[in-house]
């Protein structure tokens, strides 16, 4: 009997067609709505593989009702949307796709360091608005990035590809983890600081931790205080890590400069959210990993994950013996 695969997206046709040739392969086909939590109970009930996305909550009562599941494929690096302990207790293999985007997460993540520092989207906005006047020594003056102190929560594949961006603007680079790399200091030409530290004396504050519950809003009102006034925030990993609240007063209040945020604790982030009010935060809807070429090699491992475990075969990253954290 041929084994049944649920998609939760609409995925290019290439991959789909690549699982077809092996599965019965059912897709929730709506692109910008994410499925509905009764369809996703009902669809996993007889699936043999889930390849699902970081908007999909694969909890432990979703967990309860598959009876054939054998591997749920996250089409993300991240993946606290799963609850991977009721996983591994059915022996599910979960996996994720790290690593295929890696280069193209860290580029987005200096382009938000680069548009919150100088100002992009304000400067757009002034000049679409038609208050562009005459030109003024000081007007839209933003903050160097050459030559400044960045501070890098996290010391994984991405993060080590923003130390590469940052070195190319000369500019001093911390680090905290919660593993020391002494092979990575030497090799990177980086400085290892505790999180008070870092927050002092960094110009950008960069997160880039995964998330767990032991980190929730580990970026609060204490930190921010700890931070400079020109210091600003980037935040490409996930939303639950900053208090958002605080971060409103921060900026409000004059503590921080600015904040670019790729991420949010809900997304899609409301309208009306306090955020979006602010001139001097550059907020995206969670397109780290948006080029072409990046979001096919992810759905492309996606499908070869799930197809592996469904043929017997040891997936290519697998997740459930992944460590909690790496900070």
């Amino acid at each position: 009997m041929t084994a049944s695969i649920y998609v939760t997206r609409k995925l290019p046709d290439p991959i789909i067609q690549k699982l077809s040739a092996h599965f019965h392969v059912k897709m929730w086909e709506e692109e910008d709505a994410v499925v509905p939590r009764e369809v996703l109970s009902k669809e996993i009930e007889e699936a043999d593989g889930l390849l699902c996305l970081l908007t999909d909550q694969i909890d432990r009562e979703v967990i309860s009702k598959a009876k054939n599941l054998k591997v749920i494929s996250n089409l993300a690096v991240g993946y606290n949307n799963i609850d991977i302990d009721a996983a591994s207790q059915k022996g599910i293999v979960v996996t994720n796709t790290p690593g295929v985007l890696t280069e193209t997460t860290a580029d987005l993540t200096f382009a938000l360091l680069m548009t919150a520092a100088r100002r992009v989207t304000e400067a757009s906005d002034f000049l679409r608005s038609g208050q562009w006047g005459a030109w003024s020594p000081m007007q839209l003056t933003g903050q160097d990035i050459y030559g400044a102190t960045i501070g890098i929560i996290g010391l994984g594949r991405i993060a080590e590809a923003l130390v590469r961006r940052a070195k190319g603007f000369d500019m001093r680079v911390l680090y905290h983890n919660r593993t020391r790399k002494l092979d990575k200091e030497k090799e990177l030409d980086i400085e290892y600081a505790d999180l008070q530290s870092l927050l002092k004396e960094s110009d950008f504050v960069c997160i880039l931790v995964p998330y767990h519950p032991e980190l929730h809003h580990m970026i609060g009102k204490n930190e921010f205080a700890l931070m400079k006034k020109e210091a600003i925030l980037v935040n490409t990993a996930r939303g639950g890590l900053v208090d958002e609240a605080a971060l409103f007063d921060a900026l409000k209040q004059n503590q921080i400069l600015a904040a670019g945020l790729d991420v949010f604790e809900e997304e899609p982030v409301p309208l009306d959210h306090p955020l979006l009010t602010l001139p001097n935060v550059v907020t995206l809807p969670h397109i780290g990993s948006a080029s072409v070429n990046t979001r096919l090699k992810m759905a492309s491992l996606a499908a070869e994950n799930v197809t592996n475990v469904l043929h017997g075969k040891e997936p290519i990253t697998p997740v459930n013996k992944k460590e909690k954290s790496s900070i």
